[in-house]
């Protein structure tokens, strides 16, 4: 099984970015390319609450710990979990400075409702394949919390998320290797992509990608 050297990480986060548009994930992840809109700024504020990486809390059986750095040498990919917790069980793992043994637990926080798609699954999955592997344990399953209903949804992390994940990095570091931008490729989605106007700076509501190509082809000929 191939392994990544620590310099070769990519960013756990920018699973979302590739789910959501390869083209988006390599403005950002490749070009450094980054503008904020609402949605980006809320979710930013909602994760600086979340995240304290000095803090553990401690309820009953339950020991939670914020901000916790993870990696995989299998997937190459770096970055933390906003909370995982630790439940206390008759079959797990053993924490430093605590007794008896703790399953775990990853929480991802998201400010918005639930997707229709699977970008939110994909990134906790990852997480837990990165805890996996750190801990030598099983991570069965985890949740998502959404700030826009204030409510966890459970995510069970099965196989053909784990495979998706492992393929996804498989492609993203074959672009990052590359330095390769995909071409534009419009759609409805376009719209809500905090990078529209870096990615398609002069495309209105009355002017078809197609138009705008021909339009941006024109003026480097001229």
């Amino acid at each position: 099984m191939m392994e990544y050297g620590e310099d070769d990480y990519l960013m756990i986060s920018g699973i979302q970015h590739f789910k959501f548009c390869r083209r988006q994930w390599a403005l950002i992840h490749i070009e450094q390319q980054w503008e904020e809109n609402a949605h980006t700024v809320l979710g930013e504020l909602m994760h600086r609450k979340v995240h304290d990486p000095y803090f553990t809390e401690k309820r009953k059986d339950v020991i939670i710990a914020r901000a916790l750095p993870v990696s995989s040498r299998t997937l190459g990919a770096s970055g933390e979990c906003d909370a995982v917790e630790f439940h206390k069980c008759e079959d797990g793992i053993r924490l430093h400075g605590h007794r008896g043994l703790y399953s775990i637990y990853p929480v991802e926080y998201k400010k918005g409702h639930p997707k229709l798609t699977e970008e939110d699954q994909l990134q906790l999955a990852a997480q837990a394949m990165c805890l996996e592997e750190m801990f030598s344990a099983e991570v069965p399953e985890g949740a998502v919390f959404y700030g826009e209903i204030r409510r966890r949804e459970c995510v069970k992390i099965t196989d053909d998320l784990r495979r998706e994940v492992t393929d996804m990095f498989r492609e993203m570091h074959r672009y990052y290797d590359r330095r390769y931008t995909p071409r534009v490729k419009y759609s409805k989605s376009c719209s809500a992509c905090s990078l529209k106007e870096i990615c398609l700076p002069k495309l209105g509501k009355n002017v078809s990608v197609k138009e705008y190509l021909n339009r941006m082809l024109k003026e480097e000929t001229e």
